[in-house]
């Protein structure tokens, strides 16, 4: 009997706690996946991605249990420079034709001070490291057609540890592109309908 009660509470534990987290579908149209880089040392190229998507799994009530995944389509890289950006997705950077996607994973989310961290696996160029990304989190807000939440997150990372190696010096050396790379991420996301009944 101890054993039957056992496995009955385990299970209304795991169904209680999937009944907490809700699925949130980031909105494009009021989301930006931001970059910039240093050029030539004295300035600062800003671009971004116009092609992505993504699903949070949001625990309103342990946002430690929430998750996230995004999948940003490569050849969407955009710094308004039409030659750039063709050298962007060219071998030389992100090589967009044989690697159409950047993907963020989650493993766990940290609370951290006001905010969290997502320990997760970011793969870009077909390598994937762990990374840590700082978010901040706004919501959920009930709009009256289904709840929205907000998170900012940033990271900075060195793209040569992902293979996007391409070097041009300068007279004394410095980089024409720098090796670090900082990422500013703004998401919205709304609310999932609910699956539809099972015969319908």
């Amino acid at each position: 009997m101890r054993k039957v009660l056992g496995i009955l509470l385990a299970v209304l534990s795991v169904c209680g706690s999937a009944l907490a987290a809700e699925e949130y579908n980031i909105d494009p149209n009021h989301s930006s996946v931001n970059f910039s880089v240093t050029h030539m040392v004295v300035s600062t190229v800003n671009g971004r991605f116009t092609t992505y998507e993504g699903k949070i799994i949001y625990d309103e009530k342990d946002p430690s249990k929430s998750a996230v995944n995004v999948t940003i389509q490569t050849a969407s890289i955009t710094t308004d420079n039409q030659a750039r950006d063709k050298h962007l997705r060219s071998p030389d950077f992100l090589d967009a034709q044989n690697n159409p996607t950047i993907a963020f994973q989650s493993k766990s989310v940290e609370k951290k001070g006001d905010g969290y961290v997502a320990h997760g696996t970011l793969t870009i160029r077909g390598v994937s490291k762990d990374v840590d990304l700082p978010f901040e989190l706004k919501g959920p807000v009930d709009t009256g057609k289904g709840k929205i939440v907000g998170a900012h997150a940033g990271l900075t990372i060195n793209r040569k540890d992902y293979n996007v190696s391409w070097s041009g010096t300068m007279d004394k050396g410095q980089l024409v592109v720098s090796n670090e790379v900082k990422i500013d991420l703004n998401v919205e996301a709304r609310q999932a309908p609910p699956a539809p009944a099972q015969g319908k």
